[in-house]
């Protein structure tokens, strides 16, 4: 009885060990896709990249959009007597130093850019997320004979003047976002980058 008793555990223990170890097979057989399934795709690196633009082709007091991360970003070529009409939006806008930190360090200044003529700023209003629309003309009827340009939300009317700093008395509680960006050379931006990373 004692050698049946033997072979019974020998048996077992093969059973158990030969099962223990297809089960382990098994598990990382399932965890491998699963962890693989976390890692973000090729797609969504791309999404998130940095988008170069070039901006010889944005003709002055024009301005282009292109998307980065699923955001439309606004380029606008300001003239010299758009720049000059920053000043002037200094008591109309609730946060003309930009004292909320909705822009790079480089970019906290009058014009909110790095070079005074390009600005660059992701449109989306700080309100409810609509698209406000650039409003570059001077006086129109919509918008009263106060509007030096900007951009105007149609949603909730909310406005933004040339350096996308909300006005006052405005759903908007902030104005525009800039994003990170650097001059790849004289002709091109590349949005998602700080001039640290070139």
């Amino acid at each position: 009885m004692s050698a049946d008793a033997a072979v019974n555990t020998g048996k077992r223990r093969f059973l158990i060990g030969a099962t223990s170890v297809v089960g382990g097979i098994g598990v990382i057989g399932v965890a491998i896709p699963f962890v693989a399934s976390l890692s973000p795709s090729e797609a969504a690196r791309a999404a998130g990249a940095p988008v170069e633009i070039d901006i010889s082709k944005i003709e002055s007091g024009m301005m282009i959009t292109v998307a980065w991360r699923g955001k439309p970003i606004f380029v606008v070529n300001r003239t010299d007597a758009m720049l000059a009409t920053l000043p002037k939006m200094d008591s109309r806008v609730a946060d003309p130093k930009s004292e909320v930190p909705h822009q790079p360090e480089y970019c906290k200044n009058e014009n909110r850019s790095s070079k005074p003529n390009l600005w660059v700023g992701i449109g989306i209003c700080t309100h409810l997320g609509c698209t406000p629309t650039f409003r570059p003309e001077v006086a129109p009827a919509d918008l009263g004979p106060d509007w030096l340009g900007g951009f105007f939300c149609p949603c909730h009317q909310s406005k933004y003047d040339l350096a996308g700093r909300v006005f006052k008395g405005v759903p908007a509680p902030t104005n525009l976002y800039v994003p990170p960006y650097r001059y790849a050379s004289d002709t091109r931006v590349v949005v998602g980058e700080d001039p640290k990373q070139a």
